[in-house]
């Protein structure tokens, strides 16, 4: 989708796979083509040595209690006691699991970076060009673009990898927001540059 195609090197990319846990991705029914592209892109990704990093939501009982009733989003799941950390729900989907050895963080908000330590793992290995696909795309995924660009990696979406619940919100996001930040691509075209 982007005009030009970024170079990068292998060794110094990680592939985000970002809020694909149980609860989440049963929220959006039909996606199993979704799913299952992630799931080769995976396989490609530890096949080439490319970096792969697992992004989940899940509070603890003290995450809950931080949570301002002026947060919008956040208000709702904290009220409500949803994606609590150690639930079956809060979990990876079986066929993202992640290995030992990647990375791996719990968030308590939308974005990747701001309540984890992502940023210092990516900045121990060597990452400077992270690829970024994820439920939503209104949520995660934008919050992530931006976090990312701001602390100056190479940002990557793929736009077939992202799943929103207003198909709408994902084309303007996905044609129009991300590319001021981000190269925005299908997976098969990313997957053909290594």
């Amino acid at each position: 989708m982007s005009s030009e195609i970024p170079s990068f090197e292998i060794t110094k990319t990680a592939i985000l796979f970002m809020d694909f846990q149980v609860g989440i991705v049963a929220n959006y029914p039909g996606n199993d083509d979704v799913i299952q592209r992630a799931a080769s892109l995976l396989a490609k990704a530890r096949a080439t040595g490319i970096s792969a990093g697992f992004v989940r939501v899940g509070l603890e009982d003290s995450d809950y209690l931080t949570v301002s009733d002026r947060n919008r989003a956040f208000a709702s799941i904290a009220s409500t006691r949803r994606l609590p950390a150690g639930a079956p729900e809060s979990q990876i989907i079986s066929e993202l699991e992640p290995k030992d050895g990647e990375i791996q963080v719990r968030k308590v908000r939308h974005g990747a970076m701001s309540t984890t330590d992502l940023h210092q793992q990516l900045q121990e290995r060597g990452i400077e060009t992270v690829v970024l696909c994820g439920i939503a795309t209104s949520g995660v995924v934008l919050s992530t673009v931006r976090d990312a660009a701001d602390k100056d990696y190479r940002v990557i979406v793929l736009q077939d990898l992202c799943i929103d619940p207003d198909p709408e919100v994902h084309r303007v996001l996905t044609e129009k927001v991300f590319p001021k930040q981000a190269w925005v691509m299908d997976s098969k075209e990313f997957s053909e540059l290594f």
